[in-house]
């Protein structure tokens, strides 16, 4: 089975006006029809640093969750943001980026990698005993522009940490659109078998003429756990001035129709939300 996680925090949390709580709660309750395997709506991190995700408990407050499967995921950058997140229990996972670049490790936990393994440590007991699962986003997956080392032994070694840990959700994440066709099937191929315990994810981003084929790239070599936003926007602010956006879910979902993959989506209410991001982004962007 196909799943496509939707992440409209990554998609709001560089725009620079403030987008109404209450905007961002009716959105989020369409995308909570659409049947995501889940939706990646928000983050515990400082407001001085992501001022638009400053919100979320607020934001959560009004979601209409009701039977909906579709699984919360909250970003965090620290244990009090952990802490803050494990008293919710609506939220499933608790997302951490840790990256292969120690430049951009800094940059946006204000952490190094070595700190950061011990925080990760530290968040999958505080998941486990909360009922809580830890979700690692891989970031700088595919390559950095800060001449930090990279090669994919390296993101090989940190999955082999993270499976260590008990973590067996890891999303390999493209950050600043550096991944290629070459580069994402060498490190799907070689992750996925040699790691079958952990469901990988593909968190791209990409212009618009290379989102099919970076899809066709993941899909072949056995990816089956997609993260797109909605009409692209998104990127981390932390990590360069020119950003690549996030891959369009209309496009993800485009090329899984055109392959006849199962998917478990509910096409009207997708639409639905498709139109409403229209509004929601470009009314946001337009400003």
């Amino acid at each position: 089975m196909i799943k496509i996680v939707e992440c409209p925090r990554d998609a709001m949390q560089g725009l620079s006006h403030f987008i109404p709580t209450e905007v961002k709660a009716t959105y989020l309750n369409q995308l909570l029809k659409v049947g995501f395997d889940t939706l990646d709506f928000g983050s515990f991190v400082s407001p001085q640093v992501i001022p638009q995700m400053r919100d979320t408990a607020e934001v959560l407050a009004r979601l209409d969750l009701g039977v909906n499967s579709t699984k919360l995921l909250a970003i965090v950058a620290n244990r009090r943001g952990a802490e803050t997140a494990l008293g919710f229990k609506e939220i499933y996972f608790l997302g951490y980026p840790l990256s292969i670049s120690e430049t951009f490790q800094l940059r946006n936990t204000r952490k190094t990698i070595a700190e950061s393994w011990k925080l990760l440590e530290e968040m999958q007991n505080l998941c486990v005993q909360g009922g809580k699962t830890l979700f690692v986003y891989l970031s700088m997956a595919f390559g950095n522009p800060y001449q930090d080392p990279h090669n994919p032994e390296i993101a090989e070694e940190f999955a082999q940490k993270l499976r260590d840990l008990g973590i067996r959700y890891i999303s390999l994440a493209d950050t600043i659109g550096s991944s290629t066709p070459e580069n994402i099937d060498q490190l799907f191929r070689t992750l996925i078998p040699r790691f079958p315990e952990v469901e990988f994810s593909a968190h791209l981003h990409a212009t618009p003429q290379q989102v099919l084929t970076k899809m066709e790239a993941a899909y072949q070599a056995g990816c089956r756990r997609f993260e797109g936003a909605l009409l692209g926007f998104g990127g981390c602010p932390m990590a360069q001035d020119d950003l690549v956006g996030n891959m369009p879910t209309e496009q993800i979902i485009t090329y899984l129709d055109q392959i006849q993959a199962k998917l478990s989506i509910n096409k009207e209410a997708f639409e639905k939300a498709r139109l409403e991001a229209t509004q929601v982004f470009f009314h946001e962007a337009m400003r």
